[in-house]
């Protein structure tokens, strides 16, 4: 069995409130917008500041915060859509700024919303085939660097930040069996087209969505429309997917923290799925949308509050660029 020992997280000092968007977008209702998506305003990163730079300090508040010895982990596994470099992979290089032993494995993985889940699945995993015993799961993002800055739709809904926890052969939630799915018809649905091997260079080259909306090939391109539509499709049956694979009823379940894309997605997912509210976690206010760091910022926040207590049992998922999604118990 595999048991999560530890959660933090860290989000950038510089912080874009809805006001100061509203400078940039006088035309544009601030408000209305914060009452769909539920964001008042977001972390956003520095110029000098990276991904692999918010992974390591959202680990450094681990190992400060639960006295963990960096030296016990015996592999670490980074997701991010944002490394510093083609190669090498950023986990090796926050191997070193750690202080994480040489003997220990570690690699990055390329993966949104879903990837808290996916590194979950992967840690268990790990554990489960004895090769290892301690994992460091990261999650970092730096969504803004690929907003165009006439974006004000992706704009107010994206925040930039980190989270980091501990998988081990103990701890305080045993982690539960997974559900786990992949759509790659739906890859150009949220995308940025330009900067891979694929595509280069910038090309500058724009063009208007069925939607009315810019796609520019060289920034973050998101449908909106068929991201929602996506999401309505695969979530309701992820979840009873969850629920049978570990043999519960949904009304077990004490508390459901679901990938906080926005406001209004989740509020339709919980009336979807029949949910109760007081039971269903939304809270982007102060963060945004971090990508795959919003499940486990979401369950340290429960935690911190005492939602979450001894016994309880969560229900976690997360869903979008891929298309991927993904869904597990935990048992506190």
């Amino acid at each position: 069995m595999a048991y999560i020992k530890a959660i933090s997280y860290y989000l950038p000092e510089k912080v874009v409130t809805n006001d100061e968007l509203l400078k940039e977008f006088p035309e544009w209702s601030v408000d209305k917008v914060a009452a769909k998506v539920g964001v008042e305003s977001r972390h956003v990163t520095g110029a000098n500041e990276t991904a692999c730079d918010l992974a390591e300090k959202a680990a450094r508040n681990l190992l400060e915060q639960y006295n963990v010895d960096p030296k016990t982990i015996d592999f670490l596994l980074l997701c991010t859509q944002s490394p510093d470099f083609f190669l090498p992979s950023s986990a090796c290089i926050l191997q070193d700024r750690l202080g994480i032993p040489t003997t220990a494995g570690a690699f990055d993985y390329d993966l949104g919303c879903s990837g808290c889940i996916y590194g979950l699945a992967v840690a268990k995993g790990l554990i489960a085939a004895g090769i290892a015993k301690n994992v460091l799961l990261l999650t970092a993002e730096t969504y803004n660097k690929y907003l165009h800055p006439s974006d004000k739709s992706n704009r107010s809904i994206f925040g930039d930040g980190a989270a980091a926890c501990l998988i081990s052969t103990d701890g305080f939630a045993e982690i539960g069996d997974f559900s786990l799915g992949t759509d790659g018809s739906g890859a150009g649905n949220l995308i940025v087209e330009t900067g891979g091997a694929r595509k280069r260079n910038a090309t500058g080259v724009e063009a208007t969505d069925d939607d009315g909306h810019t796609r520019r090939e060289d920034f973050l391109y998101m449908n909106g429309s068929a991201i929602f539509n996506f999401t309505l499709d695969v979530v309701p049956a992820m979840m009873q997917d969850v629920l049978k694979k570990n043999n519960l009823k949904k009304e077990e379940i004490d508390l459901y923290v679901f990938h906080q894309a926005n406001k209004f997605m989740l509020n339709t997912i919980r009336k979807v799925c029949l949910l109760p509210k007081d039971k269903f976690y939304v809270n982007l206010k102060l963060t945004g949308n971090t990508v795959s760091s919003t499940v486990l910022i979401g369950l340290k926040q429960n935690l911190d509050a005492g939602t979450i207590a001894p016994g309880s049992k969560v229900m976690i998922a997360g869903f979008g660029v891929g298309l991927s999604w993904g869904g597990t118990i935990l048992k506190f």
